[in-house]
C-alpha cells in the first residue's frame, strides 16, 4: 500500500503540466482539482468523494487518471463536479 504522500505526488505528477491537487478527507476520500492552464486559479476539472481504500494496485490508480483525464478531455462546463459515480471513483 501506498502512503497518501506517494499517492498524491502519483496523482499530482500525471496532470503536469497542469497544477492538479489531491486531498485527502478526514473520511479518508480524495478529491482531486486540475486547473486551466492559462487561468491558474480556475477549477477544470474536481471530483470529489473518491475511495482512497480502492486504489491499492498501479492498475487501479492508473484507470483513475485514466479516467480522470477522459473527463477533462470532455468538458466544456468551467467545473465538472462528480461524487464518485463512476467505476474508477
Amino acid at each position: 500500500m501506498l502512503s497518501e504522500l506517494e499517492l498524491r505526488s502519483i496523482i499530482e505528477g500525471s496532470f503536469l503540466p497542469k497544477r492538479c491537487e489531491c486531498t485527502k478527507a478526514e473520511d479518508a476520500s480524495l478529491t482531486i482539482k486540475v486547473y486551466d492552464d492559462c487561468d491558474r486559479d480556475r477549477v477544470d476539472l474536481e471530483v470529489k468523494g473518491i475511495n482512497a481504500d480502492k486504489l491499492d494496485s498501479s492498475r487501479a490508480i492508473c484507470n483513475l487518471i485514466t479516467g480522470l483525464r477522459e473527463d477533462l478531455k470532455h468538458t466544456h462546463a468551467p467545473v465538472l463536479q462528480r461524487a464518485g459515480a463512476r467505476g474508477y471513483y
